[in-house]
């Protein structure tokens, strides 16, 4: 079976270094990368809290692109960076909230300072 992004896939953890680590895929279809922030949805300070050489684990084929294959294990476990519409909507209401209050305090902050200066700014 040729490799294709969107493919998911088992391989073989051959190599860590600190910016990820290098899977051989089944097959013969070569070795990927896979980048340190596709490891795990939470922050990876080390990857080796994560992987170990010669784990076998799940990856999912992100990009091929001269011959390099980019990989991701956090895509290929289900999850990633899609938000369900629910915490979307969260987040949009918390964006509103917080744009409203900037705003009333900056009109505040406008009208202290126009009340120092004696008028609306204007110097005359």
């Amino acid at each position: 079976m040729p490799l294709e992004v969107g493919s998911i896939v088992e391989g073989r953890v051959t190599g860590i270094t600190h910016f990820g680590a290098f899977v051989e895929l089944p097959d013969g279809a070569g070795t990927g990368l896979v980048h340190i922030s596709e490891v795990a949805d939470a922050y990876v300070r080390d990857i080796n809290d994560y992987l170990k050489q010669n784990d076998t684990v799940r990856v999912k084929v992100i990009s091929i692109e001269n011959g390099k294959i980019g990989l991701s294990i956090r895509q290929a476990n289900g999850s990633g960076r899609r938000r369900d519409r629910a915490s979307w909507q969260a987040f949009e209401d918390k964006l509103a909230r917080f744009i409203k209050e900037s705003d009333e305090r900056q009109t505040e902050l406008r009208r202290a300072v126009d009340a120092k200066r004696g008028g609306r700014g204007g110097r005359g």
